[in-house]
């Protein structure tokens, strides 16, 4: 499982990938593994709770704000550097509007100040490329159950070599068991307890058959942006996010004067499509983007979506916005 993890982000050595049970965690892990007494953090409005939680929690940390396409500007995050920081967090792609962030360009900010770089991965892993060596991420957290197509409860954490983090969690690892102290080696230093290894090697199966992230990728924009110009063509919707092509296949939008869950509600019943509505666990980003007040509803394209779909989800809100007028 870690090998083909590996292949997939090129990463030299596999032992640097540890399996844990969702992207969450590995976020947790990772930040709480590496910051020490008044470390400073960053992250950014685009951020999932998954890391704004874990940071608020903290204390000691700056939030960056975006745009109102959902883009986070590199030079803001250097702006918001201080000496105490040590450690830079950002989504990859938004799981609220589908913006695709700059992250090779804030990696290199953190280099440039000698501050580790974590890549929230949860949303990009399988559906576009990600190599670990070009974005230059010091720490990759990554979900199973999505683009890599796995069992829900999956994920883990890539961390460097030369990175230096203490395990949160101690116990059992089955190496070095005649010591009372825990491992401090990968992966063996997040991996403990028993292991969840059904789930990793149906994640690894997963890995193996997925299509290649560029033309995942490519398939998943090419209907985000045909839904968005159908959407454009419908009165009363309100679009949030991004309307160039640095985007994957998530959009947002929502119909006037509808709250989002009277939509997914006749989407779901109505229609059988399948959609979210709220705030996705990313409050700020909404607030960024200008569904703050309401959050959003919320359309995913997959590789293996069509335009047959894409074509039945126009109708089915057309049919909502005739069927409430």
């Amino acid at each position: 499982a870690a090998e083909s993890i590996a292949k997939l982000f090129n990463i030299n050595d596999p032992s640097c990938i540890s399996f844990l049970p969702n992207a969450s965690y590995a976020l947790n892990l990772g930040m709480l593994g590496v910051l020490e007494e008044n470390d400073h953090v960053i992250v950014t409005a685009m951020d999932h709770n998954s890391v704004l939680r874990p940071a608020a929690k903290w204390g000691n940390f700056t939030i960056v704000d975006a745009d109102e396409q959902g883009f986070v500007s590199p030079e803001n995050i250097e702006n918001a550097i201080t000496p105490e920081t040590k450690l830079i967090i950002c989504s990859h792609v938004s799981n609220v509007c589908g913006a695709v962030q700059p992250v090779k360009k804030i990696a290199e900010v953190a280099k440039r100040y000698g501050i580790h770089f974590m890549l929230d991965a949860a949303q990009s892993a399988g559906c576009m490329e990600i190599n670990a060596k070009e974005i230059g991420a010091d720490l990759i957290a990554f979900s199973g159950h999505k683009g890599l197509l796995g069992p829900l409860g999956t994920g883990g954490l890539y961390v460097e070599p030369g990175i230096e983090l203490h395990p949160i969690i101690c116990g059992g690892t089955g190496s070095v068991s005649e010591s009372l102290i825990h491992p401090a080696f990968m992966p063996d230093m997040l991996h403990v307890g028993t292991m969840n290894t059904p789930a990793i090697m149906a994640l690894a199966t997963a890995v193996k058959s997925i299509c290649p992230p560029d033309e995942t990728h490519m398939r998943q924009r090419y209907l985000a942006e045909r839904f968005i110009d159908d959407l454009m063509c419908i009165d009363d919707i309100l679009l949030y996010g991004p309307v160039d092509h640095n985007r994957n296949g998530t959009v947002s939008f929502n119909i006037r004067g509808f709250d989002p869950a009277e939509v997914e509600e006749f989407l779901d019943k109505e229609k059988g499509i399948i959609v979210r509505s709220g705030y996705h666990c990313s409050p700020l980003a909404h607030k960024a983007i200008g569904s703050g007040e309401t959050g959003s509803v919320r359309i995913s394209f997959g590789y293996y979506n069509t335009d047959y779909d894409r074509l039945a989800a126009i109708d089915a809100i057309n049919d909502f916005i005739k069927s409430n007028k």
